[in-house]
């Protein structure tokens, strides 16, 4: 359904997306993933012909989106992550305004617009004026949008951002259903949502693909390597020290305070490491410092754990003025 090749895209010197190659075949939901500055939004505005690419090709549905955007756009639904709606019209009034844009037949407007409504859970405010939505309503209004014209392929940014426990529910429930017969690209930072939903992953860090697969394939790739999981009490400063100098572990996230101060902080870590020994290596080095440790286990590899195995790392010098733009298109 999408074949992106050889994909780039520069602002001035700064290179924000760098010879991006893959592909997302028809009836997969397809998870987009990437830290921030990256060059997620950037890939998924040139995918959906909102940004012009420096160089590579893109085909939606067989359709070249570079040469044809305007036919390669009826292939698709796009979601961005910050809607842009006009918030002085009533909901069901901007979804056939925006059937029509989209060249569904006048006929099938009506049936279009209030299938949407029913699928994105809007049907309750379709009279209601959009500025005086919550940000949740408005986002969901922004999925009916995505789905007005009945397009085989959705790209989602952040979809469930906004959105409380209940309607996150909803709308995971909705792209499952919905993928049994459309595919699906989402972009999301919230990990647990993408091994729950996706078929496949692609991983990009600093404009580069570095990783894809099945989520069950990816954690496979730290098979092996420990997950160890730290809890303490004492300075966040002294347990970053203490575990900065053990080199048998690489810290993966933290160490972060969660509560307290001083001396009396509650203190939070995530560590990797391949020596068999290394519990009792953390362990034994933490007694040694006079600090106090609440948890100390192994957990399994989990798809948060490639994630930050395949995009912690030292950060580029950015370009003055062209970060300025990509943090712009990123921020996720």
């Amino acid at each position: 359904m999408i074949e992106v090749r050889d994909l780039t895209k520069h602002y001035g010197s700064h290179e924000a997306v760098r010879g991006l190659t893959f592909d997302v075949p028809r009836g997969q939901i397809c998870g987009f993933l990437g830290p921030n500055g990256a060059g997620k939004s950037t890939t998924l505005r040139m995918l959906t012909g909102f940004l012009a690419p420096t160089r590579g090709a893109i085909s939606i549905g067989g359709v070249d989106a570079i040469a044809e955007p305007l036919e390669a756009r009826k292939a698709l639904g796009y979601m961005p992550e910050a809607c842009p709606l006009y918030p002085e019209m009533r909901v069901g009034e901007y979804l056939r305004f925006r059937a029509a844009l989209k060249a569904v037949p006048s006929g099938e407007i009506a049936g279009r617009v209030e299938s949407s409504l029913k699928q994105a859970s809007v049907s309750d405010v379709a009279h209601r004026i959009i500025g005086q939505l919550s940000k949740g309503y408005r986002q969901r209004v922004g999925l009916a949008d995505a789905l007005v014209a009945d397009p085989p392929l959705l790209v989602l940014d952040e979809p469930t951002a906004g959105l409380d426990p209940n309607q996150i529910r909803q709308v995971r429930e909705l792209i499952t259903e919905l993928a049994k017969n459309k595919t699906v690209l989402l972009s999301t930072h919230i990990l647990p949502e993408v091994e729950a939903l996706c078929d496949r992953v692609l991983i990009i860090n600093r404009g580069k693909l570095v990783s894809e697969g099945e989520p069950g394939t990816l954690r496979g790739q730290i098979a092996g390597r420990q997950v160890i999981r730290l809890e303490g009490r004492g300075a966040r400063g002294a347990f970053e020290d203490v575990l900065g100098a053990l080199p048998q572990v690489k810290i993966i996230d933290g160490p972060k305070a969660l509560s307290g101060s001083g001396e009396h902080q509650i203190v939070q870590a995530r560590l990797e490491a391949e020596d068999p020994d290394a519990v009792e290596i953390v362990f034994g080095a933490i007694a040694k410092a006079g600090l106090t440790l609440r948890e100390l286990r192994r957990q399994e590899a989990s798809l948060e754990d490639v994630f930050a195995d395949l995009t912690t790392d030292e950060p580029e010098e950015p370009d003055a003025d062209d970060s300025d733009l990509d943090e712009k298109d990123e921020e996720e």
